[in-house]
């Protein structure tokens, strides 16, 4: 089973233009990001897809390997799975950017998913970790998961899911924590395939998926990653590296 890790860079984020290219103790952000992926040894390749010549040069300077983006995307999903549509792979691990402190653990978990799965009944691996402060539930910048018994997800949303009209019934509040294991095919469709309402609605890609029957196993994790999407958070990595 080949495995690979791909890093969708795009250069021009919203909140924070340019933040892939910062200096974070010496090397940008993606450098490190790269790198961090590399020193996993978890994966049979690590590649940056990127719709900009800066971040491709950059990778491209210190020994690493990029791709670049022909298209517009929406979406990671839509990105990445335009690099690596031609590459001879079984699953893709997509892995942020602007997350240049990977934990090594929770995707160890999430490709182990893979290896126990002798019928390929998964089509895509994902996280998610236990939330009890009500404002973080509230939030509709922390996206919701419930799953079946088998931990399969049945829905995400950025409302509070279960609507919690009993209380003290057991339920937990999960967030989904957005790092993606693929199989190669679920990645492929996911591409040729039309946005539907649900995602349209809820701005979730994840949703396509389990629109279209795809299925998806959610791992439960502590893990909460440090991404860099302000001027402020690129300042705490650089005091945490």
């Amino acid at each position: 089973m080949k495995i690979i890790a791909v890093i969708p860079a795009r250069y021009a984020s919203t909140r924070f233009p340019a933040k892939l290219m910062q200096d974070l103790g010496g090397k940008t952000v993606i450098s490190r990001t790269y790198q961090a992926a590399m020193n996993t040894n978890l994966f049979d390749d690590v590649f940056v897809v990127t719709d900009s010549n800066l971040i491709f040069d950059e990778i491209i300077s210190q020994g690493g390997k990029a791709i670049m983006s022909s298209k517009e995307h929406e979406s990671g999903s839509d990105r990445i799975a335009e690099a690596i549509a031609d590459l001879a792979v079984d699953i893709v691990v997509n892995v942020q950017g602007d997350e240049p402190f990977i934990d090594k653990q929770p995707l160890e978990e999430l490709l182990s998913v893979f290896r126990n799965d002798t019928k390929k009944e998964v089509d895509l691996a994902s996280l998610m970790r236990e939330i009890t402060d009500l404002e973080e539930i509230n939030n509709p910048n922390n996206v919701k998961v419930v799953v079946d018994q088998n931990r399969f997800a049945l829905y995400f949303s950025r409302s509070v899911i279960p609507y919690p009209r009993e209380t003290n019934v057991g339920v937990r509040f999960m967030q989904h924590i957005g790092i993606y294991a693929f199989r190669k095919q679920a990645l492929l469709d996911f591409y040729s395939l039309p946005m539907k309402s649900l995602e349209a609605s809820e701005k979730l890609e994840q949703l396509r998926y389990l629109e279209y029957g795809k299925r998806i196993k959610m791992v439960e994790t502590t893990h909460i990653g440090i991404g860099i999407d302000t001027p402020e958070d690129l300042d705490r990595a650089r005091k945490m590296l």
